[in-house]
């Protein structure tokens, strides 16, 4: 009687299996499917898959970029009229973000790119000048980050599907697209280091964020040019800065750097916590070697 018991105890276990698993499916919403486990290479950065114009390299999902120094260019009004282009250029891998420009402001920010992270929301800007991004900056490797809905690669994520057009195009390009484990890993790193939940405090990553992460794995060295640390905004004899040193002078009231960043700062839903962040760089570079400059921290 004991041993039939435990049978039937057995296969009603093994039958629950599945419906424990659709029921967690069904809860899941529009976030992306676990990872599946793939093999890892001898050396690189986990989280990235290479985007070609007939398939996307899932088998290997590492970034393999390595460099001893490293220029992270910040897209702040800080570097207008810094003189700062002969400086970055010299140095062996430059790292700019979304779509900022270099034509026009190269002594003042260089015209070299080694590496380039995006934003989901700046692709459709990049696509408008793509012979100037992918067919003249064929030597830049482009790292594209968004949420799973817009990135997904079953033929369903728009920006994704737009990147395989792109790889098409350009097929001498390096494009890379991080995955939903790194965009998760990613959340996991910022509630380490503040405590919050990024999803619950409303929050979204900056671009920012992806970037230093990436730069801290790659690079053995960085030098960060034309970031504010995170009591700028605080000091009164801070200067004036635009959003980004590219906009307009006539727009300069709408986007002050500071008043941008202490708007997103409050938002309760949908902000990027641009403070916060520089709160977080500036415990990294106690761990690492970082120097920041026009602006300097006092590390």
């Amino acid at each position: 009687m004991k041993s039939t018991t435990l049978h039937w105890l057995c296969v009603l276990s093994l039958l629950s299996l599945p419906v424990l698993w659709l029921g967690h499916v069904i809860s899941r919403g529009d976030r992306a499917p676990p990872p599946r486990p793939a093999a890892k290479p001898k050396e690189g950065i986990w989280g990235y898959v290479r985007i070609r114009p007939d398939r996307v390299d899932q088998a290997f999902q590492f970034l393999n970029l390595h460099f001893n120094q490293c220029a992270l260019i910040s897209s702040s009004g800080q570097m207008r009229d810094a003189g700062l282009g002969a400086d970055i250029d010299r140095i062996p891998c430059v790292i700019r973000m979304n779509d900022a420009p270099t034509a026009g402001y190269e002594a003042d920010v260089g015209a070299r790119t080694s590496v380039r992270v995006v934003s989901h929301t700046s692709v459709p800007r990049l696509l408008k000048d793509g012979r100037r991004y992918f067919r003249e900056a064929a030597d830049t490797a482009y790292v594209f980050w968004g949420p799973y809905r817009n990135m997904r690669t079953d033929g369903k994520g728009t920006i994704f599907n737009a990147l395989r057009r792109i790889a098409a195009r350009y097929p001498s390009t390096r494009l890379y697209a991080m995955t939903p484990g790194r965009i998760r890993l990613c959340d996991d790193v910022f509630q380490n280091e503040t405590g919050k939940n990024r999803i619950k405090s409303g929050a979204y990553l900056s671009t920012g964020f992806f970037t230093m992460m990436l730069a801290t794995e790659m690079c053995e060295r960085i030098r960060v040019f034309g970031m504010i640390n995170a009591d700028y905004c605080k000091q009164s004899n801070r200067r004036a800065a635009l959003y980004h040193y590219y906009d307009r002078a006539a727009a300069a009231a709408a986007a002050d750097e500071c008043l941008m960043y202490k708007a997103h700062e409050r938002k309760r839903r949908g902000g990027h916590r641009f403070i916060t962040e520089k709160a977080i760089y500036a415990k990294w570079a106690a761990r690492h070697k970082m120097e920041f400059t026009h602006p300097s921290w006092n590390l």
